[in-house]
């Protein structure tokens, strides 16, 4: 054998270097997966999970948020992060394993519209905070005012995915409830499109009902009132619809049901499933209604799937949504853009395998936006606003794709239109299908583009019948001003050929310029900006535009 000879790596030597690895390593390795990829956006995607945390903490406990966010630059690009809020607080024992442990929440089983679902988000950002400074994650939180506040510091261990208590003491708070995370981080501060201030502003915008007071590094304050004191209605948790079923989930269904027959586990396990439905299932599948879940074999499951897709079943119930509503997006727009008309629409709910999900759409024109520039397009998914990855989102391409030309405004082929104008559109879903783990963009499902289209052309009409009226009036008023100019000068001609007098002339003229018509005209088009969509329905002319959804699915399918 030569001495230079590679000796060979045998199999066992290969056991002896494999071992499992954490979620938590994996994320370590891979944080750009959960939005950690560059400093603006670390900063960024922190205050998104506390925020966000927060709000879902305050509406499920019926409590209306009041959030504070302060960012303290404590030296070059590195910045201390504050997130309190009046939620609920958090019991002892569960603070460890909500801030430092990932994949553990109570969202990720249940059937209903939530912000965040899989308990990655905030214990996320620990871990960054804990790579980044080495510095831990301060926690303080009071469930009650006659009880203490319980204070921690923790590390997230990344090799056992366990969290770490470094500290652990109860401390005097004066608050009733809620709960504050103190976290430094290396990021990058700026202002922008895609920045801290403007996550703020939209998260503001589309909870209406919540009031966040934001302190940035320069110490400048910006306070976001409430504009309701009405909460969400609160989503109801909803059973998987047999529509929604892939054969692996129905198998691991039926194996882990307490049903001790196949009817009783498609009634009880299922929603919209009756007794009746279910016998129909059974027979359509050639299976014994009576037979073991247990027992069903692949091929059975394979038939069950089959005759599911053969049967008549109710959609799913839509109480598990929680949609902010026409009014309350109308109220949140006139709140925070200065604009000169406003319209908002809720789309009916539809569904996509077996997953209800409602389209909401709001448009503000004029006033203060730029004309020259293309239009601000605000992307929301549960209440959240989505800043990154615009051109990937679905929401971009049904924007994109919609004709806004007919509406008065500027586009060219495969862009964003033109004009003084922020488009809003809001997906709400008890499953929104993000394109990735951090949750910035919306896969492109032909059902959603197709529903987003439709909310889109229906406020389009009514933005369409204001600019086109508005534009009639202008024209009006520079004929009458053109008019106007020469109508002396006719007047004197008129007096000489027909021998009227000229003032009698001149009347006839002011009579047929209408100017004082044309001006109330103006004042009322200008009396607009203050009113609900019922009042500007009732005062802009029906026959401009055709309210219609018929003509809208005709555009779509051709």
């Amino acid at each position: 054998m030569a001495k230079n000879q590679e000796k060979s790596v045998t199999a066992e030597d290969l056991a002896k270097k494999q071992r499992e690895i954490s979620v938590a390593e994996f994320f370590e390795k891979n944080r750009h997966l959960l939005g950690f990829d560059n400093p603006r956006k670390a900063l960024l995607t922190a205050i998104k999970e506390a925020v966000d945390n927060s709000l879902d903490a305050c509406e499920e406990s019926r409590i209306l948020p009041e959030i504070s966010v302060e960012i303290i630059e404590m030296s070059e690009n590195r910045y201390r992060i504050i997130v309190e809020d009046n939620g609920p607080g958090i019991v002892k024992a569960q603070i460890p394993k909500i801030f430092a442990k990932l994949l553990y929440g109570s969202k990720f089983h249940r059937l209903r519209q939530s912000r965040g679902q899989q308990g990655i988000g905030i214990s996320a950002a620990v871990m960054f905070a804990q790579l980044t400074t080495g510095r831990p994650t301060k926690i303080l939180s009071k469930t009650a005012p006659n009880k203490p506040a319980h204070y921690m510091e923790l590390h997230l261990n990344t090799q056992t995915n366990n969290p770490e208590v470094l500290v652990d003491d109860e401390k005097e708070w004066n608050k009733d409830h809620g709960t504050k995370i103190e976290m430094d981080i290396e990021g990058s501060y700026m202002k922008g499109a895609q920045s801290v201030d403007e996550y703020l502003r939209e998260t503001a915008i589309i909870n209406p009902h919540a009031t966040i007071i934001y302190t940035n590094p320069k110490a400048e304050q910006f306070i976001y009132a409430r504009a309701t004191d009405q909460l969400p209605k609160e989503p109801e948790e909803i059973k998987p619809h047999p529509y929604g079923l892939e054969l692996g989930i129905l198998v691991k269904m039926l194996k882990n049901t307490e049903s001790r027959t196949l009817q009783s586990f498609l009634t009880n396990d299922l929603s919209r499933v009756g007794q009746g439905t279910a016998k129909e299932i059974c027979d359509n599948a050639l299976l014994d209604p009576k037979k073991k879940p247990g027992e069903m074999s692949m091929q059975d499951a394979e038939k069950l799937i089959q005759a599911i897709k053969k049967t008549k079943i109710m959609a799913p119930t839509t109480e598990c949504l929680s949609p902010i509503g026409a009014e309350l997006i109308e109220k949140s727009l006139k709140k925070e853009i200065n604009a000169e008309f406003y319209v908002a629409i809720s789309r009916p709910i539809f569904v996509y395998r077996g997953n209800p999900f409602q389209i909401e759409v709001g448009l503000a024109y004029g006033g203060n936006q730029p004309g020259d520039l293309p239009v601000s397009l605000l992307r929301f998914a549960n209440r959240v606003p989505l800043l990154y990855q615009q051109g990937a989102c679905a929401i971009t391409k049904s924007v994109i794709n919609t004709n806004w030309k007919a509406y008065g405004l500027q586009q060219s082929n495969g862009s964003l239109p033109v004009g003084p104008l922020t488009i809003l559109v809001h997906m709400s879903s008890v499953w929104v299908p993000f394109t990735s783990e951090s949750k910035e963009a919306l896969a492109h499902y032909p059902e959603i583009i197709k529903e987003i289209k439709l909310a889109l052309q229906e406020a389009g009409r009514k933005l369409q019948a204001y600019v086109h009226k508005k534009n009639r009036i202008k024209n009006q008023l520079e004929r009458a001003n053109l008019f106007e100019k020469y109508i002396p000068e006719v007047a004197d001609s008129l007096e000489r050929l027909t021998g009227e007098s000229k003032e009698k002339i001149l009347a006839k003229f002011d009579e047929m310029v209408k100017k004082e018509d044309i001006q109330r005209q103006i004042h009322e088009m200008e009396s607009l900006k203050g009113d609900t969509e019922d009042d500007r329905s009732r005062k802009l002319i029906d026959n401009d535009v055709d309210s219609n959804d018929s003509n809208d699915e005709k555009d779509i399918d051709e």
